[in-house]
């Protein structure tokens, strides 16, 4: 039997489910549970003809420009989990299990197409494209982890958003579906879930399906059923789904933050081995003044964690403490070594407090939500102001809420 991929809780709400006309995109990052997530900012750069990109595994010809990114990224590789660039496009990945197994062979990792993409693309639609074009060219593959005894691969779902529209991408080996939303909320599985509706797919996905046996023509193809492995069972719709269809014309930030928290007791995979390592929230506005403000926590646990923005300007001052160390190390090798940036090392410090000292925990945790919700309506003014944004007001924003974050632990 295969691997169970680890759930996937990615969602995206469009008006008129959310207020003021924004659109709100949100993830957790379920992933083993001592691994070190950082928040990395990568400028735009233009790049020399011929120049090659090394990616986890494998290394392919690099693009003649790319645009500045912000990254929630497991520190051992080169892709991310989910980030968002400077033209206002976010993405969510997720590991998926389909009827046949993902290969082992090194290629791109679903993470790998993360960055590649946002590095690449200015629109959802111009980010599906390129995704999808390095997938059939270089096939994905590979160890999902950094630990090699625990050599896992995946397939990968991705969400694909901007402020008019989202593409969900879900991908069997290097075929492909893709489903475009622009209304109303949509959520990633760990299970296959685009069904009839298919709005792009790969030129031989169908002559594929008809090939294994899996699907005859003149019957209606329905990705999922046809796709998907036998066994699968269908638990109904993804997690947390329920919790924003509760709030449905007035999802804001806060709203899908507390999805994130599971305040509906379930969105916060927390297992023995598997935790919600990093977690995102975006806000993508109709206006386009400036392309939105993304929250990454950087920090274990969205429950004991505090979003901080960040916000795309021309000087964005680098945020070393929520950066870990570099280290000369190949993914899989057996070598163990700290990932731990300076404010993941501060913030564990808060869970002991947390888990150990009740009333002094309980103390911590409102000073630390206090903290956020200052950030939060900060940037409700911003987002509410007519007025144009004042860049040098906001180039230092992630670095101070970070580095506030850590004198307050101190």
């Amino acid at each position: 039997r295969m691997a169970e991929a680890p759930p996937s809780f990615s969602f995206v709400a469009f008006p008129p489910a959310t207020e003021a006309g924004r659109v709100v995109f949100g993830k957790n990052s379920i992933r083993p549970k001592d691994e070190v997530q950082e928040v990395m900012y990568f400028p735009a750069a233009t790049h020399e003809p011929g120049e090659k990109v090394q990616c986890t595994y494998i290394a392919i010809d690099q693009s003649e420009k790319t645009s500045s990114v912000v990254l929630s990224k497991p520190a051992w590789l080169w892709g991310a989990e989910m980030g968002a660039n400077e033209h206002g496009v976010c993405i969510a990945n997720g590991p998926l299990v389909a009827r046949e197994p993902a290969a082992h062979t090194e290629a791109l990792l679903g993470m790998d197409l993360v960055r590649l993409g946002l590095e690449r693309g200015s629109t959802a639609k111009e980010v599906l494209d390129c995704m999808t074009s390095l997938l059939e060219e270089h096939g994905q593959g590979g160890n999902y982890y950094e630990d090699g005894s625990l050599c896992l691969s995946f397939h990968s779902a991705f969400l694909i958003v901007d402020r008019v529209e989202a593409w969900v991408l879900e991908t069997v080996g290097k075929y492909w579906a893709a489903e475009k939303v622009t209304e109303g909320i949509r959520g990633l599985c760990h299970r296959l879930s685009i069904c009839t509706k298919i709005d792009a797919e790969h030129p031989e996905l169908r002559s594929y399906a008809q090939a294994q046996g899996w699907w005859s023509e003149g019957q209606e193809f329905n990705f999922s059923e046809v796709f998907s492995s036998p066994e699968e069972e269908d638990v109904g719709p993804c997690a947390g789904r329920k919790f924003l269809e509760k709030h449905e014309g007035s999802i804001t930030v806060q709203t899908m933050i507390d999805n994130l928290r599971g305040m509906n007791g379930t969105v916060c995979a927390d297992s023995d081995t598997l935790l919600p390592t990093g977690s995102m929230v975006s806000v993508l506005p109709q206006s386009s003044a400036f392309s939105g403000i993304h929250f990454f926590t950087a920090t274990p646990d969205p429950v004991r964690s505090i979003f901080k923005p960040f916000i795309f300007v021309a000087d964005v001052k680098p945020v070393p403490k929520a950066q870990s160390p570099c280290f000369e190390k190949q993914p899989g090798s057996k070598t163990k070594v700290d990932w731990r940036h300076e404010l993941y090392k501060a913030h564990e410090w808060a869970l002991t407090v947390i888990d150990s000292a009740e009333e002094e925990g309980q103390k911590l945790q409102e000073t630390m939500l206090d903290l956020e919700k200052q950030g939060l309506d900060a940037m409700e003014d911003i987002l509410s102001s007519s007025d144009a944004l004042d860049a040098s007001e906001v180039e230092d924003l992630f670095y101070d809420c970070v580095d506030t974050e850590i004198k307050f632990y101190k």
